[in-house]
């Protein structure tokens, strides 16, 4: 939506919804891939990385060629939302091998799975022989860190190929996210392709698919000074330059949804403390997390709706958790904030959702809503109560 219809779209839930909630804008989303997809050409394909939003791979689904899942609830929604399995690429540093044996005896060779060691080659090996079924990979190779393998046992799995039930289609690495530089992408790149490069030539293997995640910067803060688009064509420059002759698919999670979300709460209390300024909402830091944050004194995209103009003061947000560290933001100029008014942060599609300290307190989990012109508004999930996880009757 534009900007008028996006200030209409978000008075409109502040009117429809109880406070604190989030605001999917699947609109903007298909948006945002497309102008992904006329940067990059059509040469690449996109993995979306779900744990940076769940609610909305139904909504990327036809947009995206691959959903990257970590974990057997992320299998789990996938199949609850009839995701088509040979869009899934099953990775993570640990999977349990009864959900390894399911998902090789339910699903076969329509899944894509990733190899982050040596144990988990061997359990994969071991099911595959066990039920005679063939499946295809991705050896995950390490920038350094727990996941993945080093250089060395990849080229051990390789030397010893072909193998009965196991296609090895290619490599997997992701080194970190919100990269700042364009050379560091450009470096990585290089270094994917010549080690292909030796693969093929070391042991006559081609490497089919490299997936990449290259961690694009999303630009959260007023302070931040990097555009999101430059580092996008200086990927696309990048990949130009392989020459390994395999398919790059690209692995994206913050850098899709990020621009998509609102999260919307209600100012219900104000008060000078110590001649500072506080306003008391009714979220907090269990519902909105900003990577790269520190102390809440960077400064993030946030609407006020009832702001009045020549009444500016510099406000301390803070949750309603019992806590000192339910600090959103410091010293926010704010005109006219009074109790009652709404604030609306914005670009929290990715990981607020998910990644706050939900059950502390057990307050609510706020209602989930998305938004497109064509369905309107639709429920995700409702408001939801906690204090029933963290209960225990003797």
């Amino acid at each position: 939506m534009n900007e008028t219809n996006n200030k209409s779209i978000l008075e409109e839930s502040i009117r429809k919804y109880e406070t604190p909630f989030y605001l999917f804008d699947t609109d903007r989303l298909t948006k945002k891939i497309q102008t992904i997809k006329s940067i990059l050409g059509p040469e690449p394909e996109i993995c979306y990385a779900m744990k940076a939003n769940p609610f909305l791979i139904k909504s990327l689904e036809d947009s995206v060629n691959y959903f990257e899942v970590c974990s057997p609830g992320e299998f789990n929604i996938c199949e609850r939302s009839g995701i088509n399995m040979n869009q899934v690429v099953l990775s993570g540093v640990y999977k349990k091998p009864e959900d390894l044996e399911y998902a090789i005896t339910t699903y076969e060779n329509r899944i894509i799975y990733t190899v982050e060691s040596l144990a988990h080659w061997q359990s994969l090996s071991a099911y595959t022989k066990k039920h005679k079924i063939s499946i295809r990979v991705l050896l995950r190779l390490t920038s350094g860190n727990q996941f993945g393998m080093d250089e060395s046992l990849i080229r051990k799995l390789i030397f010893e190929n072909p193998y009965d039930y196991i296609t090895i289609e290619g490599i997997q690495y992701f080194s970190g996210t919100q990269k700042k530089s364009a050379k560091k992408l450009e470096q990585e790149l290089i270094m994917l392709n010549q080690f292909c490069e030796d693969l093929k030539q070391d042991y006559g293997f081609t490497v089919q698919r490299l997936e990449y995640g290259p961690g694009l910067f999303v630009n959260y803060f007023k302070e931040d000074s990097i555009e999101e688009n430059d580092m996008l064509k200086a990927l696309s420059l990048a990949l130009k330059h392989l020459t390994f002759g395999g398919r790059v698919t690209l692995e994206m999670g913050r850098f899709l949804v990020a621009c998509c979300g609102y999260y919307v709460t209600t100012v219900v209390d104000t008060k000078m403390n110590k001649n500072q300024n506080y306003c008391i909402v009714d979220g907090g830091i269990h519902h909105l997390n900003y990577y790269g944050q520190m102390l809440a004194m960077k400064k993030p995209p946030i609407v006020h709706p009832e702001e009045e103009i020549g009444n500016k003061k510099e406000w301390t947000v803070c949750g309603s958790l019992c806590t000192a560290s339910d600090v959103l933001i410091r010293q926010y100029p704010f005109y006219g904030l009074k109790s009652g008014d709404h604030l609306i942060f914005e670009k929290t599609g990715a990981y607020s959702v998910t990644e706050g300290i939900s059950l502390f307190l057990s307050r609510q989990l706020p209602q989930i809503t998305l938004y497109s012109s064509a369905s309107g508004f639709t429920i995700a999930r409702p408001i939801t109560d906690t204090d029933p996880i963290n209960y225990f009757n003797p």
